[in-house]
């Protein structure tokens, strides 16, 4: 196991080498930003500036049913607010926001960035990201994770799984779906692949409706692939640890047993056996190196299989528990994987424009 285990780590840092990297580039193409907004007073104002002086043809926020304000602060800062309609029956709430954004963008804008509310871009950003697109119909460049107390034991998994087991040119090169990793705190697509892959309508009901969008614009005959936005944007997901077990518990479900029985395996019973000191190394490097390379703290990577405990009891907490799950005031409603697979064709789920 422990030959396995410095295989993942060298893998790690040959695609920490391979990783696009968005280099400054002005923007020449129409631009539309998009930003799902509900609740989010604390953080739309941060984004909304960073995202105005970007070049950009328009900003659009969605305000989804904000109780706090949020529309007031996200117009006072420079966006075009618009009312979210009532969620349909059928749908969650963020696909149903990013369609509506979609719909409502300027016609003639060629390309999407669809941006979360807790996300800041740097100057520049944006033409470095739609730059980032070349050949490729979809680009989703990760930002900088702000993790503070104990959630950075947790959060900084999510880049280091995709450089450790995602082979990245393979990836961006294949159509195959299982070669998939994006992010929807900052996602940039051709809006002609977007439409072709049936938009946020044929996601409806998906959850992690970004890897779910990418697997379709793949199956639409377009290519993607996560890229380095460590340089390009933050974003501060969760304040403590109560809310990324809250958010967590939403999008974990999603995974099926063998991830968590496997991570296990490879990252926690290697420290029984007798090879433990080496297998404990190889763990640290390749964490270390996906550290380095993603802008997260090197010395939390000593802590690797406390991590990954962790991680496996969040996923066995929010996927046993049989308690109701919502987020941001709405239940999340969980469906067997066959039945969203029979979901409606993109033709005929279009949502309606927002009001």
């Amino acid at each position: 196991m422990r030959w396995l285990l410095w295989a993942l780590a060298a893998h790690t840092a040959a695609n920490t080498r391979l990783l696009r990297r968005p280099a400054p580039a002005p923007l020449r193409e129409q631009v539309s930003v998009l930003v799902p907004a509900r609740d989010e007073a604390a953080r739309i104002e941060a984004c909304v500036r960073s995202l105005v002086t970007q070049g950009a043809h328009e900003v659009l926020v969605l305000d989804d049913g904000s109780t706090d304000g949020t529309a007031e602060l996200a117009r006072a800062a420079g966006a075009t607010v618009l009312t979210g309609a009532a969620l349909p029956a059928g749908w969650l709430g963020k696909p149903f926001a990013c369609q509506q954004l979609a719909d409502a963008a300027h016609p003639g804008s060629t390309v999407l960035v669809l941006v979360d509310a807790d996300v800041v871009l740097e100057p520049g950003a944006v033409g470095a990201a739609v730059g980032a697109l070349g050949d490729l119909d979809l680009v989703s460049p990760y930002p900088r994770q702000e993790a503070p107390g104990l959630t950075r034991l947790v959060q900084p998994l999510q880049q280091w799984s995709w450089l450790t087991f995602l082979p990245l040119r393979w990836a961006e090169r294949s159509r195959r779906t299982s070669l998939t990793a994006a992010t929807g705190q900052l996602l940039v697509v051709r809006r002609p692949a977007y439409d072709r892959a049936g938009g946020h309508a044929a996601v409806r009901e998906e959850v992690v409706e970004d890897l779910a969008l990418l697997r379709n614009v793949k199956r639409a005959g377009g290519r993607g692939v996560v890229v380095d936005g460590t340089h390009l944007a933050t974003c501060r997901m969760y304040d403590d640890w109560s809310a990324l077990r809250a958010g967590y518990a939403k999008s974990l479900p999603e995974l099926p047993a063998v991830v968590p029985l496997g991570l296990a395996t490879l990252y926690l019973l290697p420290l029984l056996g007798r090879h433990r000191g080496q297998a404990y190394a190889a763990m640290v490097l390749g964490r270390a190196v996906a550290a380095r390379r993603t802008g997260t703290p090197v010395v939390d990577a000593l802590a690797h299989p406390l991590s990954v405990a962790l991680a496996i009891g969040l996923w066995c907490r929010s996927s046993w528990s049989g308690e109701a799950i919502s987020w941001r005031g709405r239940e999340v409603r969980g469906r067997p994987r066959a039945a969203r697979a029979r979901r409606p064709s993109a033709a005929r789920s279009r949502a309606p424009r927002s009001t």
